[in-house]
């Protein structure tokens, strides 16, 4: 395990995990940790030993949005300073979105502002029952970052996403998970084994097929129905030339679990 910038990284077998580290102040995010955030998105993104990504936070909360602490001692040069935050965020924001291997966020307690980003950035969103997630930007005056109004909108639709922004109101597990904010709750106490199996599961899993779907998933917000057809029949053609392809239709007929992780 190594330790840098406020962020835990861990690689066990395929899987990587990224803890945000820094629970004495509910893990918000300053400078060096959204550095720390885009350097390990990149490295995940880039070793293709690593099949599966998972975030998750130390302590009771997940993440308690920007350190607002360090925005007021940055004085007059806050506006300079917001711009280099979310410039590492977004940036490591990007490449999780991107990159070809699922995410899967594990949201441990309480999350805010960017927070809320990074939280439900994942493919599959785990929750502890004492999750919350509450925007709380324009409570102090400012607005929306970590790419909370582009998830928003397409995971609870524009009107939710509209009320959540503007009135800061604080969503509990249970209604997160019935707006679509989370994929599932977990029992209370049982995240870590939860988010262990899905991991496992997923690392295991055709990852090709996988990183080119939630790529599929993505660009389908900006495409036509016919552009879609056309780039989803070029890519289920490209991904049945690969090892995973082939080894899943020979896996089917011969009536045998697929091996798609080689040391299987």
């Amino acid at each position: 395990m190594s330790r840098s910038g406020g962020v835990l990284f861990e690689v066990d077998g395929a899987i990587a995990t990224i803890t945000l580290n820094r629970p004495d102040v509910g893990n918000a995010l300053d400078i060096p940790m959204s550095r720390e955030l885009m350097d390990l998105a990149i490295r995940c993104e880039g070793d293709a030993a690593i099949r599966c990504v998972v975030l998750t936070g130390a302590g009771k909360l997940f993440c308690g949005g920007g350190d607002v602490a360090a925005f007021a001692g940055a004085g007059d040069d806050l506006p300079v300073f917001l711009r280099e935050i979310t410039s590492y965020l977004h940036a490591a924001i990007s490449v999780f979105a991107r990159m070809e291997k699922p995410l899967v966020c594990a949201v441990n307690g309480s999350a805010a502002g960017a927070g809320i980003g990074l939280a439900i950035l994942g493919d599959v969103v785990l929750a502890e029952p004492t999750a919350s997630f509450s925007l709380a930007y324009t409570g102090i005056g400012l607005t929306p970052d970590g790419g909370t109004t582009w998830l928003l909108p397409r995971l609870i639709g524009l009107r939710r996403a509209q009320e959540l922004c503007l009135t800061n109101r604080k969503v509990k597990a249970e209604e997160a998970a019935s707006l679509g904010l989370v994929t599932r709750l977990v029992e209370a106490g049982a995240l870590a084994a939860e988010t262990k199996t899905l991991a496992d599961s997923l690392a295991r899993s055709a990852t090709a097929a996988l990183g080119a779907t939630r790529k599929m998933l993505v660009e389908s917000y900006s495409n036509t129905l016919e552009t879609q057809l056309a780039l989803e029949s070029r890519v289920i053609s490209n991904q049945s030339r690969n090892f995973e392809g082939r080894e899943g239709v020979s896996a089917f007929l011969e009536k045998r679990a697929p091996r798609f992780l080689k040391e299987d």
